[in-house]
């Protein structure tokens, strides 16, 4: 159980946090839970990313950029996890902009944005916002399902299916596939989420097979949004959301998180990755609460409460 004041400092924050809060963390009704979300429409960064929506549904690039602008592609993904509510009425105007004018262009068949493109990173990004938002595209399905790798990660980057697998890649598809799952989707997807989240928890989130080395340091510190990116707090909320149990595989990528409370109770914001924020929610190296609510659920879901 985390302490009144981090509790209250949580509380004290944007309406996208609160309700999260109010879920999983204080186990309230789910009347008082709908009543905090439906606020993040009206206040808040939920708000401020709908105002900055233009016309043609985007927000001011195109539907992906590596740029310093934000994408859609990111910007859904944003509101997916903040929490805009799919019945909503600024929510359906967003995403109905986006279903009548947003496309991948001529390089993906112009495919509808909803439909993705070719890279399970991406697709597995767009599948969460489109399952959120009443548009989870089959075809998206089909093609993770396809692209899963022999060891049952994903890689934008393979050639073959025997390639490894990508940390980045898999989180990504995972994320995507436990979305359409949830959201009730037609196509059995079961065995790949089992097959990639072993692919997970055989690594411990953070090793190599082969020698048991740390594949990545920076997976250490935590990032909110993280877009893309994995690290070990995203990969565990993930686990934890999916409904995982939390088994021994576990234990270490968790002694991480708990090693980076700070004596106040709370989690700094480690790492922003640059050049995509429309809004600013957190400063890199002040306490962050995306960082301690996900922490503290974390933690909480693996019996450290």
């Amino acid at each position: 159980m985390c302490s009144v004041d981090v509790l209250d400092w949580l509380l004290d924050g944007d309406p996208a946090i609160r309700w999260q809060v109010r879920r999983d963390l204080l186990h309230e009704p789910d009347g008082v839970v709908a009543a905090e979300r439906a606020k993040v429409e009206t206040e808040g960064w939920v708000a401020e990313l709908l105002d900055l929506q233009r016309e043609d549904g985007t927000w001011g690039a195109g539907v992906w950029t590596p740029e310093d602008r934000l994408g859609v592609d990111d910007a859904m993904l944003l509101l997916a996890l903040l929490g805009a509510p799919a019945d909503g009425e600024r929510t359906r105007i967003a995403v109905d902009r986006v279903v009548r004018n947003v496309d991948w262009g001529e390089e993906w068949w112009n495919h509808p944005f909803f439909d993705g493109e070719v890279e399970p990173c991406i697709n597995g990004r767009v599948l969460v916002a489109g399952s959120r938002f009443g548009h989870p595209s089959d075809l998206i399905v089909e093609r993770l399902l396809n692209e899963q790798q022999t060891d049952g990660g994903w890689n934008c980057y393979a050639e073959t299916r025997d390639d490894p697998g990508s940390f980045h890649s898999t989180i990504c598809a995972l994320e995507g596939l436990v979305a359409y799952r949830d959201a009730g989707g037609p196509t059995d997807v079961s065995a790949a989420i089992d097959r990639g989240h072993e692919y997970l928890l055989s690594r411990g989130l953070m090793r190599r097979l082969r020698d048991g080395s740390v594949i990545d340091e920076g997976w250490l510190v935590f990032s909110f949004p993280y877009y893309w990116a994995f690290d070990l707090l995203r990969g565990l909320d993930h686990l934890r959301a999916a409904g995982v149990p939390a088994d021994a595989r576990v234990t270490e990528a968790v002694d991480v998180v708990a090693s980076r409370r700070q004596i106040d109770g709370r989690w700094l914001l480690d790492h922003e990755h640059s050049g995509r924020a429309l809004i600013g929610m957190e400063t890199v190296g002040e306490p962050s609460r995306w960082n301690t609510l996900r922490a503290l659920r974390v933690l909480e879901w693996a019996g450290r409460s």
